[in-house]
């Protein structure tokens, strides 16, 4: 169904714990997600916090989902003096490659609560489905005949 695209994003999100912020790295940070099946769906939520809704680009060339997100400062003035600053800020970026066994024409998206969902249909061709065998009560019929 779904395939992780980096097999080191545990060791870049551990470096970057311990050497510093995802901002001094020139690749986007990335973004937690789950991912689960949920009858005749594909589910699919990323943690967005302080990301709107119109910061979010969801693109998808052929099997490919990408998902961009920014997470931009918020405003101040000249009164304002930053204490901690602990959230990253920036682009936040994922891919995800969609198996052929998804409707990725159906895709839909919701984000509420700092959470962008996605559920994408299982398409027909993979659903299970009985097949019925022929050969054993036609062949019966054929000899008599």
């Amino acid at each position: 169904m779904l395939m992780r695209t980096d097999p080191f994003r545990e060791l870049d999100r551990f470096t970057q714990q311990v050497f510093g912020s995802p901002g001094t790295w020139s690749k986007p940070a990335a973004m937690p997600m789950d991912a689960y099946r949920a009858g005749d769906e594909f589910v699919v939520c990323f943690d967005l916090p302080g990301v709107t809704k119109d910061a979010i680009d969801l693109d998808l060339e052929r099997n490919v989902l990408t998902v961009k997100a920014e997470r931009r400062p918020r405003p101040g003035g000249d009164d304002v003096q930053m204490q901690v600053s602990e959230r990253p800020l920036g682009v936040f970026s994922r891919q995800l490659f969609l198996g052929d066994t998804l409707d990725t024409d159906h895709i839909a998206a919701d984000y509420e609560a700092g959470v962008l969902t996605l559920r994408i249909p299982i398409a027909e061709k993979a659903k299970p489905r009985r097949i019925e065998i022929a050969g054993a009560e036609s062949d019966r019929k054929q000899l008599k005949a």
